[in-house]
């Protein structure tokens, strides 16, 4: 009974975390990362698919990502899913790639994107408190049906707060790696 609790609520608490990996590999960061890209959604054959489905990224140099669709009549749809996006690039296209040149982020822009991803790490923590709530009633439910005693949801409790613990400081350094990240020079 309460395995499976844990069982399911830590595969949440890791998919939370991961989730804000990927989220902030798309905070860009002045160095070349195709996980900037991968992600952003093109209209190909009128369904949305992940860039990284439909084309080769790569980052062959530190400020520039080159984009080779596998079909070429869906560089202009990749194109305009760039210009579209929130990130700020403009695509060079010669009909067959598509670079994109990373600029170096101003200082300001750095610390924007720093408060940014504190905020998101934030949103996490919050989310991994909440599955936590989540779980503490599904205990307290399986002590009130009488399927676990006192003491066992005490330890389990216990068990809790530390899974817990341990994916809020996870996600604390996802958050501090990024912002390091985005300081560098």
């Amino acid at each position: 009974m309460v395995s499976n609790v844990f069982a399911s609520i830590e595969k949440k608490m890791k998919a939370v975390a991961e989730g804000l990996k990927q989220e902030l590999a798309m905070i860009r960061t002045g160095h070349a990362n195709p996980g900037l890209v991968e992600h952003l959604k093109v209209d190909y054959a009128g369904v949305p698919t992940p860039l990284n489905q439909i084309a080769g990224i790569s980052a062959p140099e530190a400020r520039l990502i080159v984009i080779q669709p596998w079909d070429p009549s869906s560089l202009h749809s990749i194109e305009q899913t760039i210009l579209k996006s929130d990130l700020g690039l403009n695509p060079i296209s010669d009909g067959k790639l598509i670079r994109l040149n990373i600029p170096p982020l101003s200082e300001e822009r750095r610390y924007e994107l720093t408060k940014v991803v504190h905020r998101r790490a934030e949103e996490r923590r919050v989310a991994i408190r909440n599955l936590r709530r989540d779980a503490m009633e599904e205990l307290k439910k399986l002590e009130k049906d009488k399927k676990i005693s006192q003491d066992e949801n005490k330890r389990a409790l216990d068990q809790l707060q530390k899974m817990t613990d341990r994916y809020i400081a996870v996600v604390g350094q996802i958050g501090q790696d990024k912002e390091k990240e985005l300081m560098e020079t």
